[in-house]
């Protein structure tokens, strides 16, 4: 597989150590060991039993890392079938178990237009507590993709969003209604801005809307 496929690391929690490989040819762009480190110190008060999605999950890395540090649910997006499949096939080998992950092909925004999350598992609608949004740096999808955070129901109160954007962010945070969105931790790596919020709770209803 080293051959056809790069890896990246675990670098916490229950499955440190091991490598999760993803497509050599792909435009999958991983969180550098030191940021994910950063933000999982971050993140690491309040993933034990949490309910996580990851957005744009390519290698994994993001998701995964969150399931092996203590997240209840993990549910990871990705519209390149060999991403999931990879991903598919390194949780299998791994032996996790197959309730605490949901993997999909999916795009996410039309993903997340979907008026519930019902279709996740049979454990009825539930909101996330934890988003993380890393998404081509190209496409500029984060105001779409916040829009559709907020308009379905999608976030818990007081849900935590990461976002990875160039270090230049102003196209991405400018989508963050500060209103609704409270910045916890900002820092920058090199040409990668990596961000935490705070989703404020309000009432949803008020909001329908305003999606999409």
């Amino acid at each position: 597989m080293a051959s056809k496929a790069q890896t990246v690391r675990i670098i916490g929690g229950a499955l440190r150590g091991r490598r999760l490989h993803f497509p050599k040819d792909s435009a999958v762009r991983p969180t550098p060991d030191r940021v994910r480190e950063t933000v999982f110190n971050w993140l690491a008060p309040h993933l034990l039993g949490a309910r996580v999605l990851d957005v744009f999950a390519g290698s994994g890395a993001l998701g995964i890392e969150s399931l092996s540090r203590g997240a209840a649910k993990v549910v990871l997006l990705d519209r390149d079938p060999r991403c999931v499949q990879a991903m598919a096939d390194q949780l299998r080998a791994w032996r996790i178990d197959p309730s605490q992950y949901v993997i999909q092909r999916a795009d996410s925004l039309a993903w997340l237009a979907r008026p519930n999350a019902t279709h996740i598992d049979a454990d009825g609608q539930k909101p996330f507590d934890i988003v993380l949004l890393d998404p081509p740096f190209d496409l500029g999808l984060w105001p779409s993709v916040i829009r559709a955070l907020e308009g379905e129901k999608w976030l818990a109160p007081q849900a935590l969003l990461y976002i990875e954007t160039p270090a230049a962010a102003e196209s991405a945070l400018g989508a963050l209604d500060t209103a609704r969105w409270e910045l916890l931790r900002s820092r920058k790596a090199g040409e990668v801005g990596y961000h935490l919020y705070r989703y404020r709770q309000v009432d949803h209803s008020n909001h329908t809307q305003e999606a999409g």
